[in-house]
């Protein structure tokens, strides 16, 4: 029953639009219908720089690592962990409370990455960085990241290899649009003024 309720908890607190509602907050366009139409941090620094987007980015972390925290300490065992992760990283994907238009919940799945260890979340960013100084490519930084992220925690936990690797399908599931534009040479870089957004461009 806790488990149950811990689920459904995690997805109301994943459908929770932080770029919505900063967004709102801050007199901005809805990231919705303006820059790439979809509401996550990448979009919001477009929209309105690095404050607003700064939030988002904080507030989708926290959506991810609050709901695994309490399962952790409500001793749940660790496949659970893992589908309550998914489960808020769903929620940011498709809100309920916000007629199922979320973003590509990058930074939520960081955040349910982050109570296994912050050695975890350090190797991940400093993937994330690396890639991005060699390529300038937000989303194939996320991808490579992201699809470490099981590897790195056989590493250090090997307990919760499995639910890690339910969430790097998830998030590269959700990528697709992404990963078809980087074969074809037309996916923007970071820093590319001159390319115009596309509707399922890189968010968090």
């Amino acid at each position: 029953m806790i488990a149950v309720l811990m689920l459904v908890l995690a997805y109301l607190l994943g459908s929770i639009s932080s770029a919505i509602l900063v967004s709102r907050l801050f007199k901005l366009p809805d990231p919705r219908s303006h820059g790439s139409n979809n509401p996550g941090a990448t979009n919001v620094y477009r929209l309105g720089g690095a404050v607003p987007a700064s939030l988002v980015l904080v507030f989708d972390i926290l959506k991810g690592t609050i709901p695994v925290w309490g399962a952790y300490f409500l001793q749940l065992e660790p496949l659970m962990l893992g589908l309550i992760g998914v489960a808020a990283c769903l929620g940011h994907m498709f809100p309920v409370f916000f007629h199922f238009k979320g973003g590509k919940a990058v930074a939520t799945a960081f955040g349910t990455l982050l109570p296994i260890g912050l050695l975890l979340g350090g190797l991940l960013i400093s993937t994330w960085v690396a890639v991005v100084a060699i390529t300038r490519y937000s989303s194939l930084s996320a991808l490579v990241a992201v699809s470490l992220a099981p590897l790195y925690t056989w590493w250090i936990k090997p307990l919760y290899t499995l639910p890690v690797t339910f969430l790097t399908i998830l998030i590269i599931i959700r990528h697709h649009a992404n990963i078809k534009r980087l074969f074809s040479g037309k996916e923007p870089k970071i820093g590319d003024k001159k390319t115009p957004p596309t509707k399922d461009d890189n968010n968090s």
